[in-house]
């Protein structure tokens, strides 16, 4: 991979972990005031499914941002953005499922190229 590939995993790491923070950050509180009022779109609970949206949302896009076991984290990111999607928003015009998607696009492309040079998981495995 040469600089500009891992330049490009970067951009991609920052944009598709930091503004999912964005998303994660609000969950994350709502979960720890207490409140597991939320969606049951996979029918596990809504309790589960704020956890398991947290966990993504937050810890996992958390990871992505760093690069800290990148391929395996960007997984629950793009589970929770196909139900976005095709479950929460299956009903809706194709507007409201398009963000979800293009995160989508963002997690899978970061997937397959990895973390880069400039990630947490260089540095961990440099020091190996």
């Amino acid at each position: 991979m040469n600089n500009t590939h891992h330049y490009g995993a970067l951009i991609l790491r920052i944009i598709g972990g930091g503004l999912m923070l964005v998303h994660g950050i609000p969950k994350l509180m709502k979960l720890v005031g207490g409140d597991f009022t939320f969606a049951n779109p996979i029918g596990i609970g809504p309790e589960a499914s704020l956890i398991l949206t947290v966990f993504a949302e937050f810890i996992c896009a958390l990871f992505v941002l760093v690069g800290f076991r990148t391929r395996l984290t960007t997984i629950p990111l793009m589970v929770t953005m196909i139900v976005a999607a095709f479950v929460v928003h299956a009903g809706d015009p194709f507007q409201k499922k398009e963000m979800a998607i293009l995160y989508f696009g963002i997690y899978l492309a970061t997937f397959f190229m990895g973390s880069g040079k400039y990630s947490l998981d260089n540095f961990l495995d440099s020091k190996s």
